[in-house]
């Protein structure tokens, strides 16, 4: 365990959380909604530092980033724990889960860096669940990383407070941010999230000069409107993001919304189509 950064002491023993949007309130013995940061004794602490429950060698498309140093390689890293509750969450086992139900490993920030170095990996990648959910693990890799010439990678649906992603963005080298609609209505059933902290996230990073590709899945009969897709794109493009690379991803029947349908390719195709008309440079098409 870890003490939490970003959180605030009540006179009641109970604390709020002031990492993500939700700022629970947490009340002795229990937990936030991303289920590894808990009240003890009055003190909020990570559950997850330092206990990775995966640790991979990928390439780095599969982030997805494909104009951040293609044909290299990553090591991804990954704890229990997720801020939202996607019904179509496809690392469930993992990202709607605690610590404890989990095999993980103890694994220092030291030996995640000298990991990487001994298998010749350039960067690091936190990735699988919500990385901003384990913020204390990942801030000290990720300085450790940065410290060491090694590239730091974001992959992330992005619910966070602007404080400490300002705390994270210097030692950030790339970033993929999944933005799952453009209604606030479909963030809150589908995800149990808003919308706006997310695009408040995307321009964060574009200011601070961070490489950025962002990723949308299209649920067939959820967020396939072709009007809302248009509109995500316009804002897109009106906000500076012409030049970041947007990724289309085909959605397949898991978790909870196994009754669903893969996105059909020609809604992928109309969806490229619309993105490409509003000026967006880069979109590519996945899981097809």
């Amino acid at each position: 365990m870890k003490e939490c950064l970003f959180y605030t002491k009540l006179d009641n023993g109970a604390v709020r959380c002031m990492l993500c949007p939700h700022q629970c309130l947490v009340h002795e013995g229990k937990r936030g909604i991303c289920g590894s940061r808990k009240n003890i004794g009055g003190t909020l602490f990570s559950l997850a530092y330092g206990h990775p429950c995966a640790i991979a060698d990928d390439p780095i498309e599969k982030k997805p980033l494909l104009r951040f140093h293609p044909g290299t390689r990553c090591l991804s890293l990954a704890c229990t724990g997720c801020n939202f509750r996607c019904l179509n969450c496809q690392n469930h086992d993992i990202s709607q889960a605690r610590p404890e139900d989990v095999p993980s490993e103890e694994v220092a920030p030291e030996d995640i860096v000298r990991t990487a170095e001994h298998y010749r990996l350039p960067g690091i990648a936190y990735t699988y669940t919500e990385p901003l959910t384990w913020f204390e693990y990942m801030l000290d890799i990720a300085r450790l990383a940065h410290d060491h010439g090694l590239w730091n990678i974001l992959v992330s649906a992005g619910y966070v407070n602007l404080e400490p992603l300002r705390m994270l963005i210097p030692y950030l080298d790339a970033a993929n941010v999944d933005l799952k609609s453009f209604s606030d209505d479909i963030y809150r059933r589908v995800s149990g999230g808003q919308l706006q902290p997310v695009l408040q996230t995307l321009l964060a990073l574009k200011q601070a000069g961070v490489w950025l590709e962002i990723t949308n899945l299209l649920i067939p009969g959820v967020n396939d409107n072709m009007k809302m897709f248009s509109d995500m794109c316009r804002w897109l493009v009106d906000n500076g993001f012409s030049d970041t690379p947007l990724h289309i991803s085909r959605f397949f029947p898991q978790y909870k919304m196994t009754d669903s349908y893969p996105t059909p390719i020609a809604t992928m195709k109309e969806a490229q189509r619309i993105a490409l008309d509003a000026g967006i440079r880069d979109v590519f098409l996945g899981n097809v």
